[in-house]
């Protein structure tokens, strides 16, 4: 469904008129096309259009807000946002943003919005031949899935906001399952971008398949305190920790490990940590955040130094600074919070980074860390974890057996802060992105 943003001039309109001091609608219309492949034929097919805008108001230093998907119910929104402002507590730090210009990046791809079905399966279908055709051991494909999304957003202000832009997504997901004898092993796989030409279907089905039969023949290593390499999705993990910490909604609720950290060494000198909004082709990128505030990209962590946290309107408002363009919704129901555009993890300098050969020799004895279960348990206020692994035995920069049942435990800062070396092979699941690490002096138990 085409958006009309003369619909939400409208609707502000009529809520300044009711009384309300600011006013603000968020408009958002999707259509998606997801595919499930099972046996090289459909076993899902689902294809939806969605439309919703909300209202939020502030009058008398109070939050307002409602939403609805029927165009009719406009007075009914306006009402009832109105009506539940008369209900919250004032606040001081309320406000909405100002006029500002669109960052520009590249986030639609015609290729996606047209995409046809029969193209959509046929994609699909490539995602689990590959994962079969890569090694005679993949014996099951758990879940090969496509997904093909176009989104349309509007955003219109009484403070002179007033933005519209159309972005695009896709992605390919698979578990392949490989047996040998009585053992079987899962390996998985994603790749997602907002334009179809950066997705290889194949590869990502490759990739499953080999993750899958890499890990055949794993057995239980004797506890030690060795060195280990991190794969990418596993750096991502750890990550996604740093990501709530870095959220200056949670440091002001007291849930943040890095709180009275700032402009203190937090993690190796050898990292930089970074939100960027900016990136080409990545599904956290956009002109603007979910307030209509520009995105751009922040160096969050320079040389292990923590520089800055990431700010909406309001949380900039209460530190007495500025937005960072971090404004998120999670859905057109939703108030805005604060979260990640694309985060990752670089080198502080290109000249640490080692390919993944490299990687292994400098490594030279220790284990090659490819999953890590339970990532999401871990501490968000201290940082420690426990955490059970699976992975490669490295001897004389050789992979030499998979190993499985092992556990790494630690604090997430003090694991940060013992890097050794990077590798040049940054990847973005979804819109965080990291490379591979290693890391020294780390406990293994049995």
């Amino acid at each position: 469904m085409k958006i009309d943003p003369d619909f939400a001039e409208e609707i502000v309109a009529e809520a300044l008129r009711s009384g309300a001091d600011q006013a603000e609608v968020f408009m958002k219309s999707f259509k998606d096309l997801s595919v499930d492949i099972k046996g090289q034929a459909v076993d899902s097919l689902t294809s939806s259009l969605s439309y919703g805008y909300s209202l939020r108001v502030i009058k008398d230093r109070r939050l307002g807000f409602s939403s609805a998907t029927d165009l009719a119910e406009k007075n009914y929104v306006v009402k009832q946002a109105l009506e539940s402002a008369g209900y919250s507590d004032e606040d001081s730090n309320l406000g909405l943003p100002g006029p500002s210009v669109p960052a520009e990046v590249a986030v639609y791809d015609p290729a996606v919005a047209d995409l046809k079905e029969g193209d959509a399966i046929s994609l699909t279908m490539l995602l689990e031949k590959a994962a079969f055709d890569a090694d005679s051991r993949v014996k099951k494909v758990r879940k090969a899935s496509g997904s093909f999304t176009t989104t349309e957003t509007v955003i219109v202000s009484s403070e002179s906001v007033k933005t519209r832009y159309l972005a695009t997504s896709c992605s390919a997901q698979i578990m392949a399952i490989a047996e040998c004898g009585q053992e079987s092993q899962t390996g998985w796989d994603y790749s997602g971008s907002r334009f179809l030409g950066d997705l290889s279907f194949e590869k990502t089905g490759r990739t499953a398949a080999e993750r899958s039969v890499r890990l055949l023949g794993a057995r239980a290593i004797s506890g030690a305190r060795t060195n280990v390499l991190l794969d990418n999705s596993v750096t991502i993990d750890f990550l996604g920790i740093f990501a709530s910490s870095l959220s200056s909604e949670a440091l002001q609720k007291g849930k943040s490990l890095l709180k009275d950290k700032l402009g203190k060494s937090i993690i190796s000198p050898r990292l930089n940590i970074i939100d960027s909004g900016l990136r080409p082709g990545k599904l956290g990128s956009r002109p603007v955040d979910d307030e209509g505030v520009p995105t751009s990209e922040k160096i969050l962590v320079h040389k292990g130094v923590l520089k800055t946290y990431l700010y909406n309107t309001y949380t900039a408002r209460r530190g007495k600074t500025d937005s960072t363009g971090n404004a998120v919704r999670g859905g057109f129901a939703s108030l805005p919070s604060v979260g990640i555009t694309n985060l990752f993890v670089g080198p502080a300098s290109e000249e640490d980074c080692l390919g993944k050969k490299d990687l292994f020799a400098f490594l030279d004895k220790g284990l090659y860390i490819v999953d890590a279960m339970g990532v999401h348990t871990a501490n968000p206020i201290s940082g420690d974890f426990s955490l059970g692994v699976t992975g490669l035995w490295i001897e004389g920069g050789k992979i030499r057996f998979p190993v499985k049942e092992a556990v790494i435990s630690g604090n997430i800062l003090d694991f940060f802060n013992k890097v050794a070396a990077i590798g040049d092979d940054l990847i973005f699941y979804g819109n965080m992105g990291a490379p591979s690490l290693i890391i020294s002096d780390v406990d293994i138990s049995a």
